[in-house]
């Protein structure tokens, strides 16, 4: 700029010295460049000196301990104190806003307006590797004074571990508290719960309730029992979460965090009731989960020896037809045998492992045809009442497992208004409806999806006691008196609807009972022509005796022993095998020559689906039978690329048996 600047003086003078300096032209000229030079001369002076002599806000600089400076509202330092040069050295301008700028340049803002207005601003300014608190006032025109808060400066990055002190209140963390919105305040005194409750965000109100905002100690807006635990953590050096229930609202959870603010303390409450209730949730589901597959397991097993029994049953009951004396014990352990075999196709259900014959379903078309039989289960004082949806989805399901699921839901209806509803005012109400993926969130099934099939089954009953609602579907949990029920009513109805795909869930209704509801996804397109249309049973045959050899594969002894023994009764050839390796070996060695393969699936070593894949080159075009007490969807999935392939699920007789084997063999 010097240079610059005289260039242009001489510019000026050049003409009047190179014709006649000392004419009236020439001597207007050099004194208009002596007059230029003398202005520029006296602004060059001015911007060299940091203090002005004789302004009063530059002096008053130096009598300042604590560093300060005085800055132009765009943050460039105009003078500062020898604390200032100490601390921050040759920094001569604040974070500007725009780019690099970033909080800092947000506060200074902030404060300088509040300078503005004659107040006393304060903001948090990063300067150099340090960030400051730093209080602004006006110091004249256009002028601020800005100089360091004291006891604020905070080192971004220790060179070694310091002991933590305690932050100082700053303005961005009470309107951080302001507007948040979980709970906020600052409590005094060494005893926090003891403390008066002081700057009371609008949040904290509305989770302890309207004391928070008066004078009652921080203790008292909290149940006793939990304020005890809270200062037992507290005194063990906890800072939270440390959990609380509000007086005033004793159904909301409450997370507690401290943490310290200069002398005091600053509070953070956060409401975790949607938090606590997904996490029972969960809890409750992975325990159903561990039941139900506790549940498969027993039922699998107690299948082999209800098989055992059974057949053995057939094989004597033969020979003590009607009329003999022995007929009636062993129609009777005939009988029992069966409820214990339905008791076990509960479980199952329960565990989701029954056999599963997935068909295309209207539930109008259901509801309809079953509501006859439904009206007969359900006592002369009890009223149904059907309400049918319009345009309801195709759903694919097993039919009478459904049925199943209505007809327990109707008779637990049935019974939970006896003795409470007058006779002839029980209704048990059935509902279908056609629900969007939104409805069926609003009424409890979270993963539902865009269109879902929707039954509901009420009552005018007393309702489900709260405390009950999470235990209501385990297995086995019943409110029944002794032999009124085995309590597998609604476990049955549980996993009858999640292995469907979809969800039960049961809420109490407004002035009325309990509406259990079931929750099915509407079938799509392509779901629908995978699924063929249920073709009608064939009639068996009445005559049960035939012909073929037949390899049998069973590792129950019991088992397999009786039912090959009732077959070469009925005139199969059967070849016994222990386990899937006696079987493979013995298919090679009758190779072409067998007419049927019966095996179980679950065996140790080999099982069936691995037997059927190595046996089948001597097989040939056999047809193959496998006998399990689990569901066939557990292994259908391995059995893909075969064909000529049935199932006959576990407990069976032997007139079960001996029908398949004959519709079979006719059939290959």
């Amino acid at each position: 700029m010097a240079v610059g600047f005289t260039l242009a003086v001489a510019a000026i003078a050049y003409p009047a010295f190179r014709t006649n300096a000392f004419s009236a032209p020439g001597l207007m000229l050099i004194f208009a460049a002596g007059a230029t030079a003398l202005i520029w001369l006296f602004a060059f002076g001015r911007a060299e000196v940091r203090r002005a002599n004789g302004d009063t806000a530059v002096e008053m600089l130096d009598a300042l301990a604590e560093p300060a400076a005085l800055v132009w509202p765009s943050g460039q330092v105009l003078a500062y104190n020898a604390a200032w040069a100490e601390e921050n050295g040759t920094v001569t301008t604040l974070p500007r806003s725009g780019k690099g700028g970033g909080k800092s340049a947000q506060a200074l803002y902030m404060a300088f307006a509040q300078a503005r207005e004659g107040q006393q601003g304060r903001a948090i300014v990063q300067i150099g590797p340090r960030e400051k608190e730093v209080l602004i006032g006006q110091a004249g025109q256009g002028r601020f004074l800005v100089r360091a808060a004291p006891d604020a400066v905070l080192p971004l990055a220790p060179s070694a571990p310091v002991a933590p002190q305690p932050a100082a209140p700053t303005g961005e963390a009470r309107a951080m508290a302001a507007g948040a919105p979980f709970g906020s305040a600052v409590i005094g005194g060494e005893d926090l719960f003891a403390g008066r409750v002081e700057e009371p965000n609008a949040a904290l109100a509305l989770l302890t309730g309207p004391a928070a905002s008066g004078d009652a100690a921080f203790g008292h807006l909290f149940d006793p029992a939990g304020v005890a635990e809270a200062k037992a953590k507290l005194e063990a050096g906890s800072s939270g979460p440390i959990e609380l229930i509000a007086r005033a609202h004793p159904d909301r959870q409450l997370h507690l965090y401290v943490a310290p603010e200069g002398d005091r303390r600053r509070v953070w409450l956060f409401d975790v009731a949607a938090q606590k209730s997904m996490e029972l949730q969960l809890s409750q589901a992975q325990k159903m989960q561990a039941v139900g597959q506790l549940a498969g397991g027993v039922a699998h097993d107690f299948n082999n020896l209800l098989t055992a029994i059974q057949l053995q049953l057939s094989g004597l009951l033969e020979r003590h037809p009607v009329g003999d004396p022995s007929y009636e014990g062993l129609n009777e352990i005939r009988q029992t045998a069966i409820r214990a075999a339905d008791l076990v196709r509960k479980l199952l259900a329960f565990s989701r492992k029954s056999t599963v014959r997935r068909e295309r379903l209207d539930l109008g078309e259901l509801v309809g045809e079953f509501a006859v039989l439904l009206r007969r289960l359900l006592r002369e004082d009890v009223r149904l009442e059907t309400d049918y949806g319009r345009d309801l989805p195709l759903v694919l399901a097993d039919k009478s497992q459904l049925e199943t699921a209505v007809m327990n839901l109707a008779v637990n209806a049935r019974d939970a208004m006896r003795g409470v509803v007058e006779p002839g005012a029980g209704v048990v109400t059935i509902k279908t409806r056609r629900l969007t993926g939104a409805q069926a969130r609003d009424l409890g099934w979270r993963e539902a999806t865009d269109e879902v099939a929707f039954i509901e089954v009420s009552d005018t009953g007393p309702g489900v006691p709260p405390t009950l609602l999470d235990k209501i579907f385990e297995p086995f949990f019943t409110t029944k008196a002794v032999n009124e029920g085995t309590g597998m009513g609604l476990a049955t109805v549980y996993g009858i609807a999640q292995q469907a795909g979809g969800h039960i869930t049961v809420a109490n209704l407004e002035n009325a009972g309990a509406a259990f509801r079931i929750f099915l996804p509407a079938a799509s397109a392509e779901e629908l022509v995978e699924t063929p249309v249920v073709e009608k049973v064939v009639k068996a045959p009445r005559d049960l005796s035939g012909a073929g050899r037949i390899l049998f594969v069973e590792d129950e002894a019991a088992v397999r022993g009786i039912a090959a023994r009732l077959l070469r009764q009925r005139g199969y050839e059967v070849i016994e095998a222990a386990d899937g390796e006696e079987a493979l070996i013995l298919a090679e060695e009758w190779a072409g020559q067998i007419d049927m393969l019966i095996s179980d699936v679950i065996m140790p070593g080999l099982d069936g689906p691995s037997l059927l894949r190595k046996a089948r080159p001597f097989l040939g075009d056999a047809p193959v039978m496998f006998i399990s007490g689990y569901a066939e969807s557990d292994f259908s999935d391995l059995l893909q690329d075969e064909v000529g392939v049935s199932f006959l699920p576990k407990p069976l007789d032997i007139k079960t048996l001996a029908e398949r084997v004959k519709q079979e063999l006719h059939a290959a």
